[in-house]
């Protein structure tokens, strides 16, 4: 099993860097992000077929996640995920998902 504590300390360095409106507990960020893992991965780094969030921008991970939410982008399941989420959220998230290694 690979170490998270990296993953960890890159995801809380890029968070911190976002703003303080972004500013959540790296943890918590970690805890959400693992509920895309069952179609997107473990890390974001998805099966073939699905698409890896690992390594994406910050701001594409965000726009596609509010185009789900708010119905511009037709989805099967994610525009239901997606409002789940606030846009704090979404945006820690993303952060998360950039950091990691693609």
């Amino acid at each position: 099993m690979k170490n998270p504590i990296p993953a960890l300390a890159t995801a809380a360095l890029v968070l911190a860097s976002a703003g303080p409106a972004f500013a959540q507990d790296a943890a918590q960020v970690r805890s959400w992000a693992a509920s895309c893992a069952n179609c997107h991965g473990t890390n974001g780094v998805a099966q073939p077929g699905n698409e890896s969030l690992a390594g994406m921008k910050r701001e594409d991970i965000v726009t596609k996640m509010l185009d789900f939410k708010n119905g511009r982008k037709p989805a099967t399941v994610m525009h239901q995920l997606a409002k789940g989420y606030s846009d704090e959220q979404i945006n820690a998230i993303a952060g998360y998902f950039a950091a990691q290694k693609k």
